[in-house]
């Protein structure tokens, strides 16, 4: 897959079969999309364009742009849309400026004259432009017009629930990892740089790596204990992953993001790893003692080693 800044990177191509948006999460119903893309290009001789955004058009427009919370940095979406074949990915800079064009100017200046366009798909509540102002009625209009072809598809649901980015968001916080994860089709990761932190977890006898998200503005699940996979050096390890304030040991503590991988010992100071949530165990809780708390992230183990095993059967039978 190539990336490109700008459309005369991509080059022109009328067979070009492309999809327009931020894609914050690569969820199922977004992956029905991109693989209805990738597969009428590949029909028709052409090639796959997807153009998405960068940074979220919400911090820069929204209400609240300090509060907006990613659920896929720009590297994770990449890596989501090159695994599902598409050709061509068009990253444009948003900006108060680029925001303020008609729905109108940003169709005929990026993909009509920009790129080429032979077919569009979308979903059914697809809106941009200005004010969010073009919807799908807009864009056939535009498709007659310019003599592209546009499919609106219907709402994907799973399990009686709408799949979207913002129902994913409520679930992971409410710390409902494992219903995000069926949203999503995969679970919720992030990456971060393991950096030093007091050693008081290797003095419990549960080393920790505390990990400095990648990008800030990454959504973190609801504070609490959760069972995890540790990509290390490109090799996958059980874990439990602490999110919150550690109030055993601090009454106004920093938020942390610390994990235990299992069965390993390695120094990787400054080394980034990813970690992808399974289940969430329990709250973060305030323990009287050391020892009471030491005994609770025994527990803790057992129950993650089980879940683990589960995972693993299931992934195991799902290759199968």
């Amino acid at each position: 897959m190539r990336v490109v800044r700008h459309p005369g990177e991509a080059g022109f191509e009328k067979k070009t079969v492309a999809t327009v948006g931020t894609f914050d999460g690569v969820h199922r119903a977004h992956r029905q999309i991109l693989e209805r893309v990738v597969s009428r290009a590949r029909e028709i001789g052409g090639r796959s364009l997807v153009v998405t955004f960068e940074p979220h058009p919400r911090t820069v427009v929204g209400p609240d742009p300090a509060a907006v919370r990613i659920l896929t940095t720009l590297a994770e979406r990449t890596a989501e849309l090159e695994a599902l074949g598409v050709d061509v990915l068009l990253v444009l800079q948003f900006d108060r400026t680029f925001s303020r064009q008609s729905p109108r100017e940003f169709y005929v200046k990026y993909l009509v004259e920009g790129t080429g366009v032979s077919a569009v798909f979308e979903g059914f509540d697809h809106h941009w432009g200005r004010d969010r102002a073009g919807n799908v009625q807009q864009l056939r209009a535009l498709g007659e017009e310019f003599g592209f072809e546009v499919v609106a598809l219907d709402p994907v649901s799973l399990d009686g629930r709408v799949v979207n980015s913002s129902t994913v968001r409520s679930d992971l916080m409410a710390g409902e990892v494992d219903a995000a994860a069926r949203l999503l089709g995969r679970p919720y990761t992030l990456a971060g740089r393991v950096i030093r932190g007091d050693q008081r977890g290797r003095r419990l006898g549960y080393p920790t790596a505390n990990l400095e998200l990648e990008d800030p503005r990454k959504l973190l699940p609801r504070d609490g204990i959760y069972v995890v996979r540790a990509e290390v050096r490109n090799r996958s390890y059980g874990g439990m992953m602490s999110i919150g304030v550690r109030p055993t040991f601090h009454s106004n503590g920093t938020r942390t993001v610390e994990v235990h991988i299992l069965d390993f010992r390695d120094d990787i100071y400054g080394e980034v790893i990813r970690v992808a949530f399974l289940r969430r165990l329990r709250d973060e809780l305030r323990f009287g003692s050391a020892e009471e708390l030491i005994r609770r992230m025994q527990d803790d183990e057992k129950e993650s080693r089980a879940r683990l095993r589960e995972y693993e059967t299931t992934l195991t039978n799902t290759v199968r």
